[in-house]
């Protein structure tokens, strides 16, 4: 356990930070599932080895590994399962496998390579992190706004793009691809390329709509409970609402609901 949280614990305070560079941090979600991997595949002697040393440190009987393992219940009813079995696949196995499962899911290959190709559109230090084949993989997860046969007017946009940009002065000190759209717009560069502008609002777009739907799915596992597991779909999505939009509901006073209440109580009766 401490060597996975050591790994997850840097990867999380990677994460939480706002100022994070996209690309370094999807080289560490890379580097995080590849050693997690590693010490699934040969982690388990050394671990028997350190176990072997901390009982001997400690006067502690060590456990053999070919004995049946025994719970509350098997010892009573037999146990087929060696204590080898226990501790490998039961135990360790399955909190890697737990790791590295819910990486998997949170960084798939698609986005993971959509956050790197939305990187590429970052202004700072001279749009160095500029990558016109990254930019073409991203439009190419939205096909209804960028048809197949309009890629290759894209990729020539996109050349013409970075090479005004990078010679105009009112684009040199830019802190982010928020500051970016608005330049653009302020230049009306947003006219001249407007497929390199969609690519902007796409790539602004997508952190909302995730944290939008995070805390969607945990405001759901408070309301939806073991105590409340037959809500209809209707009170179900006004009570969601209704937590997740707190800022918005504390500055509207219990008089103002109560008089949207009876005014809307005849239509309900009709």
């Amino acid at each position: 356990m401490v060597d996975v949280l050591e790994i997850t614990n840097d990867l999380n305070t990677i994460l939480q930070r706002k100022d994070q560079d996209i690309v370094n941090a999807m080289h560490q979600v890379r580097g995080s599932k590849t050693r997690l991997q590693c010490i699934r595949d040969n982690g388990w002697e050394l671990l028997l080895e350190k176990l072997s040393l901390f009982c001997e440190k400690n006067n502690i009987e060590n456990t053999n590994m070919d004995d049946p393992f025994y719970d509350g219940i098997s010892r009573r009813r037999g146990s087929h399962v060696s204590s080898l079995h226990h501790y490998q696949v039961d135990v360790f196995y399955a909190v890697i496998d737990m790791q590295l499962r819910e990486l998997n899911y949170l960084f798939n290959e698609v986005n993971t390579t959509l956050l790197i190709s939305m990187a590429s559109l970052n202004p700072s230090k001279s749009f160095k992190a500029f990558q016109v084949e990254d930019l073409i993989k991203m439009a190419d997860f939205y096909p209804s706004e960028f048809l197949k046969h309009e890629l290759g007017f894209l990729r020539g946009q996109l050349t013409n793009y970075i090479n005004d940009v990078r010679g105009d002065e009112r684009f040199s000190d830019l802190k982010g691809i928020g500051h970016l759209a608005k330049m653009m717009v302020e230049t009306n560069k947003s006219i001249i390329y407007p497929k390199v502008y969609l690519l902007l609002k796409l790539a602004l777009i997508v952190p909302v709509v995730t944290s939008t739907v995070e805390r969607a799915f945990s405001a759901m596992k408070l309301i939806k409970n073991d105590l409340r597991n037959k809500l209809g779909d209707q009170f179900m999505n006004d009570c969601i609402l209704s937590y997740i939009e707190k800022e918005v509901l504390d500055d509207i006073s219990n008089e103002a609901i109560m008089d949207e209440f009876y005014r809307m109580k005849p239509r309900r009766q009709m």
